[in-house]
């Protein structure tokens, strides 16, 4: 087994536990609550500008819905074998998604951080790339980049080949040689891209616990192998130490939190705080047989609200009633240390948090 260090702490979209997410403000505080690294999603445009948002549809985190001049964009497309109905990037020029405001995707869950609603316009990924240089001027260790390209094969058939527009901008802003760049999707076959065109950083595929990548889907329809063939023993090693060729390898994975934890078992009401050496009790197998198969093992999404724990951790407070989400109890944060901990101490290389700050705390004892 290999010595393990402290994992690195990722900024998933920022900080949106505080900012809607993946605004200059969610990046910015994301910064500084000492967060390693962040996460922005790619997608792009009509003129192939490399967008940052969660998803192409952009209803709901946008004021898109409330522009008469847009009404007439509104349209059903399938992504991903998914219908959806609403307002696309591709469908808009930079210069017209440049117009819109953000907004809180689950205002529900954090009221404070819809209050800054409409505060902030989208960014471009070369914009955080700019937030990124200016965050880490005079630091020996600046912030790092984890990127996750979106819907790679949909927008690919669209003809905005993702990889090829992330190396254009990474070029364009001096960071082809950039260390701490890492690049991650659900669909392999843009990390293999990656790896043709000369990408110099690391890839990390990103694993459900259920269905099958969409880049398979689109090749093989409904024979196509689910991710359980991934996180099978011998699926770990075909993606690391094992894999047929040098573009098929991965330098590591990023899985749910579910994937860690051994939930349900008995130990994990008895794990404390402070009992990390006692983790493997309520961990999974997969850290350590990642780790043999020569792949790095990432993990999301670290949050503390009670709608977003497993419900060993879930609390109610005093007063509160419970119900549906968005109700006061789903907001509440739920016993989040103890979570986190367990996670933080499972041998995970990274973790991805929404609270920056409160998974650089537990990690670091504080």
């Amino acid at each position: 087994m290999r010595a393990r260090t402290a994992p690195v702490v990722i900024g998933h979209r920022g900080a949106p536990g505080y900012r809607p997410e993946h605004t200059q403000g969610s990046y910015e505080l994301a910064f500084q609550l000492g967060a390693d690294a962040v996460e922005p999603d790619i997608v792009a445009s009509k003129d192939g500008v490399l967008v940052l948002r969660h998803e192409n549809e952009i209803s709901g985190t946008t004021d898109v819905a409330d522009r008469a001049e847009f009404a007439d964009r509104r349209t059903t497309k399938e992504v991903d074998g998914v219908a959806q109905t609403g307002w696309f990037t591709e469908d808009f020029t930079w210069d017209e998604l440049s117009t819109l405001r953000a907004r809180e995707r689950i205002p529900g869950l954090r009221q404070h951080s819809s209050t800054f609603d409409g505060h902030y316009p989208l960014l471009r990924l070369r914009d955080l790339l700019d937030l990124i240089d200016r965050a880490g001027e005079g630091s020996a260790r600046p912030p790092g980049l984890v990127a996750e390209l979106k819907h790679a094969t949909y927008f690919e058939a669209a003809g905005y080949p993702l990889d090829e527009l992330l190396l254009r901008d990474l070029a364009d802003a001096g960071w082809t040689d950039r260390a701490g760049v890492v690049v991650e999707s659900f669909e392999r076959t843009v990390l293999v891209k990656l790896h043709d065109r000369g990408f110099r950083g690391r890839r990390v595929y990103l694993l459900e616990d259920a269905g099958a990548p969409a880049d398979r889907v689109a090749a093989l329809g409904s024979s196509a192998p689910g991710y359980d063939t991934d996180l099978s023993l011998r699926g770990l090693y075909a993606l690391g130490s094992a894999a047929p060729s040098a573009a098929d390898r991965v330098d590591g994975i990023s899985v749910e939190t579910s994937l860690v934890l051994s939930s349900g078992s008995v130990s994990m009401a008895l794990f404390g705080e402070d009992d990390a050496a006692d983790v493997g009790a309520v961990t999974s197998d997969l850290v350590d047989l990642a780790h043999s198969a020569g792949l790095a093992v990432f993990c999301w999404t670290l949050r503390p609200e009670n709608a977003m724990l497993p419900a060993e951790f879930r609390t109610v407070a005093a007063g509160d009633t419970g119900g549906g989400a968005g109700t006061d109890a789903d907001a509440a944060w739920g016993d989040w240390r103890r979570h986190f901990s367990i996670l933080l101490h499972s041998g995970v290389d990274g973790v991805f948090a929404d609270h920056p700050d409160l998974a650089v705390a537990v990690r670091d004892g504080r």
